[in-house]
């Protein structure tokens, strides 16, 4: 599977939502890692219309949900529906068995539905009653959370939490990145030009995940990757102060995410083996919602992002 393709994409998605090439490229990195996205940042951001552009140039369907405080488990599982004329009970499936799923400010939805969508992002299967769906092979869930709102949010689960891939944050674009922006829309409105997207297969992105497996990890750097996790549980080891930061640190999933994601990141370059440089690309994304913080730290104001940054000055890189 030529990386051209996925070069191709990057491209194609940057032309769609401009100055944004940390999301658009981990949009790709969570695809080849075969594993889900959350994304924070204020709104007016284009994540929506990310995973939108992602959609059109990747085979197979596409779908958001907008959360909502009355949102059902089975408006995103589907439901057994009765027919009279055959007196039997047939299944309509939900918006989950597409295979993007756009999950739209997700903290506005209540535990109910958090536990639903956890089922399918952890197993990629759902239940209704007694019966068990598998969902596609191509499943990813990109939802999105603002941070500026609290009023009417339901906090996520840590466990949910845990089954995202990476959790990124996105900010406000630069002036000059403001103009392309306006240029771009008002393009669109005057339908010039439109870029065509190009056309990945379901086959082409799994057998790239076969040969993103394939890449040379050297064992120091599987080490150093590991370590990097052991520093979040056993912070003690190499400085007092990041120990009363943490609470809780990062479980096996994390290492787990860190190395696919470390690959796919390396892979997405052109490269045959993992460099320390792709493990610290993706290190904060896979850590930020994993390593839970202290009350000493809060109080200081101290963020995960520095919490990170700290670990990664003192796990010494092979």
């Amino acid at each position: 599977m030529p990386v051209a393709q996925f070069n191709q994409l990057q491209a194609y998605l940057d032309s769609q939502v401009i100055g944004q090439q940390t999301l658009t490229r981990n949009i790709l990195v969570a695809l080849l890692a075969d594993g889900h996205l959350l994304v924070e940042g204020p709104p007016g951001l284009a994540k929506t219309r990310a995973v939108t552009a992602l959609a059109k140039s990747v085979e197979g369907d596409f779908h958001r949900v907008q959360f909502t405080p009355d949102l059902l488990p089975a408006d995103l599982t589907g439901t057994d529906i009765y027919r009279p004329e055959t007196g039997n009970f047939v299944f309509q499936q939900g918006p989950l068995f597409h295979n993007l799923v756009l999950a739209d400010e997700i903290n506005r939805a209540p535990a109910k539905v958090q536990s639903a969508l956890l089922e399918a992002m952890a197993e990629g299967q759902i239940t209704v009653g007694n019966k068990t769906y598998n969902l596609p092979d191509l499943f990813l869930v990109m939802a999105t959370q603002n941070p500026i709102e609290q009023e009417g949010t339901y906090p996520l689960p840590e466990a949910q939490l845990d089954r995202f891939l990476m959790h990124l944050e996105i900010d406000y674009p630069g002036a000059d990145t403001e103009m392309e922006i306006l240029r771009l829309t008002r393009n669109e409105a005057m339908h010039k030009e439109p870029v065509s997207p190009p056309s990945l297969s379901q086959t082409d992105i799994f057998n790239a995940r076969q040969d993103m497996l394939k890449i040379h990890l050297d064992d120091s750097l599987e080490q150093y990757l590991v370590q990097l996790i052991i520093a979040t549980r056993q912070p003690e080891k190499y400085n007092q102060e990041l120990a009363t930061w943490i609470e809780f640190g990062a479980s096996p999933r994390a290492t787990i995410a860190l190395d696919k994601c470390a690959r796919a990141h390396a892979w997405l370059m052109g490269r045959d083996f993992v460099g320390p440089d792709n493990i610290q690309a993706v290190f904060h994304n896979v850590l930020r919602h994993r390593v839970l913080l202290s009350y000493e730290a809060e109080a200081e104001g101290i963020g995960r992002n520095q919490v990170l940054d700290k670990i990664l000055q003192l796990v010494p890189v092979p």
